[in-house]
């Protein structure tokens, strides 16, 4: 089952060190930590600004950029039965 997750960003919390240069513009890693559970706010969840591996291991975190809450949750459409020579037979034509 799919979720629709929206996603409020501070866009004052990034820390412009972190963003790189890519083929089509400028971008920015950011990681979604998602709960079981909402919070109080009825937040699922908070994004922060993805860091390096070796900064992780330095010990250093990404700063809070946001949080999320999904919206909705989404059923994935069901795939179509094929047609087998026994359903069509009975048929008039």
């Amino acid at each position: 089952m799919g979720q629709l997750v929206v996603l409020k960003i501070n866009l004052s919390s990034v820390d412009k060190a972190h963003l790189f240069k890519g083929e089509k513009g400028i971008y920015l890693d950011v990681v979604l930590h998602l709960n079981d559970v909402p919070d109080q706010y009825g937040n699922h969840g908070m994004m922060t600004q993805g860091i390096t591996k070796e900064l992780r291991a330095a010990g250093v975190k990404g700063a809070i950029l946001g949080n999320a809450k999904i919206v909705a949750e989404t059923s994935p459409k069901p795939k179509p039965t094929p047609v087998t020579n026994e359903d069509l037979d009975g048929l008039p034509f």
